[in-house]
């Protein structure tokens, strides 16, 4: 059971930045895509970011391109999703989410629980 814990929300003026970071319990990093969505309020849950584990591809939400940077470290199984020029509109619960490359791109099995992030203007 694959299991992915979430950290690094916090309150932050408009412009700022934070740093989300995502450590999965997953052996083989390679084998999956890891991804950061967001739920605002009143909003339905949405994409930002998603990185292959195997090519390193990254794929981004145009609401976020240029802003925010997923990354990740195989040594230490987490994922990171650097964000910076934050707005009010992306203040959210982020959520890391896992799926196995060969899984179809709509099904996210892996979730964590989410982390807050407040941007206040």
């Amino acid at each position: 059971q694959v299991q992915l814990v979430e950290s690094g929300g916090d309150l932050v003026q408009a412009g700022g930045s934070l740093r989300l970071s995502c450590e999965a319990s997953i052996r083989t990093f390679s084998n999956y895509v890891m991804a950061w969505f967001r739920q605002g309020p009143g909003r339905e849950r949405e994409f930002v970011a998603n990185i292959y584990g195997n090519t390193y591809s990254r794929n981004y939400a145009t609401s976020v391109k240029g802003r925010f940077t997923i990354s990740k470290d195989d040594a230490r199984n987490t994922i990171y999703l650097q964000m910076i020029n934050l707005k009010p509109e992306d203040t959210a619960v982020y959520y890391c989410a896992a799926r196995r490359i060969s899984t179809p791109a709509d099904s996210w099995p892996y979730w964590g629980q989410g982390t807050q992030v407040t941007v206040s203007s």
